[in-house]
């Protein structure tokens, strides 16, 4: 599952996991406000991750300066 597009965009499925990280940072608290199943989001956010989008905290994980400035311009 891709999370990035090629041009370094965020896909709708990023958007919507950040847009759900926003207001809670377990990955079952996303995959129930995204209604993604929750091994895509526990994916997605390895990627985001891996990208430098979010990072792991503990057992949730919480959006980086680059994931805020990648959501602020509608990537």
């Amino acid at each position: 599952m891709a999370c990035l597009n090629s041009d370094g965009s965020l896909t709708v499925v990023a958007g919507a996991i950040l847009d759900a990280l926003t207001k809670a940072g377990e990955p079952e608290a996303i995959a129930a406000a995204t209604g993604l199943p929750l091994y895509r989001v526990r994916a997605g956010l390895r990627e985001l991750a891996q990208a430098g989008v979010v990072e792991a905290t503990g057992a949730g994980y919480e959006i980086t300066a680059q994931g805020r400035a990648l959501v602020r311009s509608g990537a």
